[in-house]
């Protein structure tokens, strides 16, 4: 199903993460070309795709920041997809949330991933041909989850976003969907709840093949989808 990305460039915000990597593995073996922001001056060590043919990145990109954003969008090649990955996780109860934790999970990941969105629109409106757009939700967003209020907001934003652009966008063939995981296996995640039973946790090369699909040139029907990816958790 995925192998129409082959030559395909793809923006993965996010691209050097434990979801990220996986994703950014995915596409690299259907053999498109990953473009991938970076905030940090380099890649992680973990990041094993550094240095690859197909992976195409830039350091100290700062999607929550609107020049930053457009600059990069603008020098990438025109993208057929853009999956939003970038966006970060905070847990406190209300009246131990800040205005500024609130407004930096914010901008974690409800202004990057509309930054990224509309720079993603203007590139792939210089051809006819339609794109796709692949943003990340969370559970919280759709089931209420007490303790973690910025963040349930934050992803909340992501999920309306997603399904406001999948109307304004159907008629340019832009779809635009959204993931809403559960708890993703990844090392961090085991490390902070070691006695979790992990396997019912979605991994990130299942969640990956989820977002692959949604991203394909073959989704010719699904847009304004908010997917809930929970494994068995």
């Amino acid at each position: 199903m995925t192998g129409s990305l082959e030559d395909r460039a793809v923006v993965v915000t996010g691209g050097a993460g434990a979801l990220g990597q996986a994703v950014s593995a995915a596409l690299v073996e259907v053999g498109a070309h990953v473009h991938i922001p970076l905030l940090e001056a380099k890649p992680p060590a973990s990041f094993g795709l550094a240095g690859h043919a197909q992976i195409h990145t830039e350091h100290g990109v700062d999607l929550s920041d609107e020049r930053a954003a457009v600059d990069y969008f603008a020098g990438v090649p025109r993208p057929w997809a853009t999956i939003n990955l970038a966006g970060g996780f905070a847990m406190a109860p209300l009246v131990e949330t800040s205005l500024a934790d609130f407004e930096r999970m914010w901008r974690m990941n409800v202004v990057s991933c509309f930054l990224s969105c509309r720079e993603s629109v203007r590139r792939m409106r210089e051809a006819d041909e339609g794109g796709r757009i692949v943003n990340v939700a969370a559970r919280p967003a759709l089931i209420p989850t007490p303790g973690m209020i910025a963040y349930t907001a934050a992803k909340s934003g992501v999920a309306a976003l997603t399904r406001a652009l999948a109307e304004e966008l159907a008629d340019e063939k832009i779809w635009v969907n959204a993931i809403a995981p559960s708890i993703i296996d990844t090392p961090v995640n085991r490390a902070a709840m070691p006695d979790a039973d992990h396997d019912r946790w979605p991994s990130t090369e299942a969640l990956a093949q989820t977002i692959l699909s949604l991203a394909s040139p073959d989704n010719r029907c699904a847009r304004g989808a908010v997917v809930p990816v929970y494994g068995r958790s």
